[in-house]
């Protein structure tokens, strides 16, 4: 029996809801020898939003078809009959496309607040149908006014891209407590670059939805090469990124960015037809725990917050990385005063080592840590917060010239240790993240392009109290395709054919979802639950 859960101690537990539930999968006489003009709809194994039972109350926030680049705009206001508090706020976007499209990438903003970034499916000429759920409690505090709504899927549409994206996006509001987790203000920079936050705020996490994207080629920056190599995407340090965050130009946070692959990826979007790859269509923020910097931004002033991303070349565009930040308030005081104690930086490393040859080949290592600690004088007592994050990348990617083999092995961690010393207790999380890719593209001679890959999105969090572990979590998403067609044709001639896989375990001590999905020629043939 698959069990339902959310362990929010992973950054990121914000899930896509499968639309398969209640459909069988194919038998294997069912399957056809190729792709054909339709295919079952983009399907995930990762868990549905838990919702709790009990009085809720529905909204639509945005209805709107997409065509161009023109916004949709509206305006929210909160449901009626469920109070200004909920135990849960579940967001639904539910979405059809036919014809002919590329991926697309959206967002959507409440009163500023970005709370959702996705990109899209590719449709089938017959049609499409997707959804996507995700939890957004934490933003509960923008939720209990009225505001401006803008949300936008870039899109165009013309006589060879045909495809219209039809979206509606809902609001469920569940009447309860709000958990203890939720944060009291929800708070956007101002003009883009100052912040200021409450006198008395005792944590402050800071949110950036960073995408590589915009069709050039930091949408690929995985796959840069350094000027000298011969290869059609190239970025002056090769494809090291890095995610800063500083305050009041101080570096203040590192991180390592996902490395998203969207639906018309590697060069073949026979791969993410029905499985996309992990985190496609619900892009997570990377978390900053700036509390330590807490004591500095409590003078009730404005302080600049800057978001950059290491390895872009200078003057090029392709990244995004609107900010969010998250505060909790100490009730019991006006003003809570602090002061940063640490900010520990090591030498930034990023390394690339290109080999020509009949196979070219470049050889890159890369990775910072950073430490910072600070304390707050608050009303239980002085509370000190040390935050340090580690980061590594290693690649190894070669390719042939006029990129006929174009293969990439890699790997990234990032790892991160929070803790909080207060009067009689420490609670310490360490968060140990990975994700993989291992994938080569080739097109042979009769213009058959293949490309096989395996994508990983693994991380496990573990959270002590005064030494005693209390909760712990961990993620393992993998993704597997195999897929072929004729390029350079019509798409009716391309005889396409592809097998895909995801398994997504999640275990902890919260409970324990084990799926797995299997597709071939965009048939769903396995469906199984492991827990």
């Amino acid at each position: 029996m698959k069990r339902r859960l959310i362990m929010s101690m992973l950054t990121g537990a914000t899930l896509l809801v499968s639309t398969l539930l209640g459909v069988a999968p194919a038998r294997s006489a069912d399957v056809p020898a190729e792709f054909g003009t339709d295919w079952h709809d983009p399907v995930t194994a990762a868990p549905p939003v838990d919702r709790p039972s009990g009085r809720s109350c529905h909204i639509t926030l945005a209805e709107a078809q997409f065509r161009d680049f023109t916004p949709y705009r509206g305006t929210y206001t909160p449901p009626d009959g469920c109070g200004d508090r909920w135990s849960k706020v579940v967001l639904r976007l539910d979405g059809k496309v036919k014809g002919r499209q590329f991926d697309r990438l959206g967002y959507l903003h409440v009163g500023g607040v970005e709370i959702f970034r996705t990109s899209t499916p590719e449709p089938s000429p017959d049609g499409i149908a997707w959804s996507v759920e995700k939890d957004v409690t934490r933003y509960s505090d923008t939720f209990r006014r009225g505001q401006d709504v803008e949300m936008l899927i870039g899109n165009v549409v013309d006589d060879t891209y045909t495809g219209v994206l039809d979206v509606k996006v809902t609001l469920t509001f569940y009447a309860g407590k709000e958990p203890s987790a939720t944060p009291d203000r929800v708070l956007t920079l101002a003009d883009g670059a100052t912040l200021t936050t409450p006198r008395n705020s005792e944590r402050v996490v800071a949110e950036v939805y960073a995408t590589g994207s915009g069709g050039g080629c930091e949408e690929y920056w995985y796959l840069t090469v350094p000027a000298q190599a011969p290869y059609s995407c190239r970025a002056d340090d090769g494809p090291y990124r890095e995610v800063q965050v500083k305050v009041d130009g101080q570096l203040a946070g590192i991180a390592t960015p996902f490395p998203t692959v969207w639906t018309g990826g590697w060069s073949n979007p026979f791969l993410w037809y029905v499985i996309p790859g992990p985190r496609a269509f619900d892009i997570k923020p990377i978390e900053y725990d700036l509390t330590p910097f807490a004591g500095i931004l409590n003078d009730g002033r404005p302080h600049r917050v800057e978001v950059s991303v290491v390895g872009v070349p200078e003057g090029q565009s392709g990244w995004s990385s609107p900010v969010n930040v998250l505060v909790w308030r100490d009730h019991g005081r006006a003003v809570v005063p602090g002061k940063l104690l640490t900010g520990e930086a090591g030498d930034l490393a990023d390394s690339t080592v290109y080999t020509p040859g009949a196979e070219h080949r470049l050889d890159t290592e890369g990775g910072h840590r950073l430490t910072v600690a600070g304390y707050l004088d608050t009303s239980h007592g002085r509370v000190r917060t040390t935050v340090s994050r580690s980061l590594a990348h290693t690649s190894v990617h070669r390719w042939t010239d006029g990129e006929t083999v174009d293969g990439l092995d890699a790997a990234w961690t990032d790892d991160e240790k929070v803790t909080v010393a207060g009067p009689g207790r420490t609670v310490t999380t360490r968060t140990h993240r990975t994700y993989t890719m291992d994938g080569t593209t080739t097109l042979g001679a009769d213009d058959r392009l293949r490309t096989v890959l395996t994508l990983g999105d693994r991380a496990d969090a573990v959270t002590t109290r005064n030494g005693r572990r209390t909760a712990w979590a961990r993620l393992d998403d993998t993704y597997t395709g195999d897929a072929t067609y004729t390029a350079g044709v019509p798409r009716d001639q391309r005889h396409a054919v592809g097998t895909t896989s995801e398994r997504y375990r999640l275990r902890g001590s919260d409970g324990c979802h084990d799926r797995r999905l299997t597709t071939v020629q965009g048939v769903l043939t396995e469906d199984r639950d492991g827990c």
